[in-house]
């Protein structure tokens, strides 16, 4: 089985906050954690920076409790996409874009998100957790997201903070496993506070109100996020593939034809 990973930690600006939760992700198990850089048009129109290498930031990563290894900390960028013009930087080929080990992309209206899993190049679909969908799941884009290797992630943070957002979560998270089946589940934290992780052991059975099954809910913490990983490496590594047929010329087809068949069709 696959370490356990959380690819949804904000990266804020207090360095130490950010520390403290790599602690505790390390503490509670945890072998991967994503910085989450958000981006939300919505705002102000904002320009894509450059990543900042972890090794930067934290010289020394905590050690994975229960192994040798040390913590391994992931980039990760999600935009916040409200209208169809947002996707076209997604489609440019920004050298900052790329250099992120993870994509994310949170689409708020029904097109977006069949635009997000039918053509845009990302790793990761974002669920609204927060408040009712404006929009039902459908079962094509959602298939053909799953076709593409695109996860759906869901968050459990809001669920702990409030009643109502619980149920929000509970109801949006139901309606995607309708149509998904369970595949292609991620669930991260996006915990702005040490005491808001939850160990992955808790986040599984979190899973099961989800509508998960116990192999899937686990997969959602383990195995999944590595496949996420998986397919942020193979997005920045290959940029397209090109298919090549060899078309055999005249002169050629004319001298794999025998000398019998040749005296006849010339005849």
């Amino acid at each position: 089985m696959a370490g356990f990973a959380d690819l949804n930690v904000p990266q804020g600006a207090d360095r130490k906050a950010i520390q403290s939760l790599l602690e505790a992700a390390a503490h509670l198990g945890y072998s991967a954690v994503a910085l989450n850089h958000i981006i939300d048009f919505k705002e102000k129109k904002q320009e894509i920076a450059k990543p900042v290498s972890p090794s930067e930031l934290f010289p020394s990563l905590p050690i994975v409790q229960g192994t040798s290894k040390r913590l391994k900390v992931l980039t990760r960028l999600t935009l916040v996409v409200s209208d169809p013009s947002h996707c076209n930087l997604l489609r440019s080929t920004s050298t900052n874009i790329r250099l992120y080990d993870i994509i994310a992309v949170f689409p708020k209206t029904e097109k977006l998100f069949h635009i997000a899993c039918t053509t845009l190049d990302v790793d990761l679909v974002c669920i609204n957790v927060t408040e009712k969908l404006p929009f039902y799941f459908r079962r094509p884009p959602v298939n053909m997201a799953i076709d593409r290797g695109i996860y759906f992630e869901l968050l459990y943070t809001p669920a702990i903070k409030d009643s109502t957002m619980r149920r929000y979560t509970i109801s949006n998270a139901i309606s995607l496993m309708q149509i998904c089946k369970g595949k292609n589940i991620v669930i991260s934290s996006a915990a702005e506070r040490p005491l808001e992780l939850r160990g992955p052991y808790d986040v599984a059975n979190l899973g099961l109100l989800f509508g998960l099954s116990e192999g899937e809910a686990k997969a959602a913490v383990s195995t999944n996020c590595r496949a996420t990983i998986l397919h942020g490496e193979t997005r920045k590594s290959a940029c397209g593939v090109v298919y090549t047929v060899k078309k055999l010329h005249k002169v050629e087809e004319e001298e794999t034809v025998p000398a019998c068949k040749k005296a006849k069709t010339q005849a």
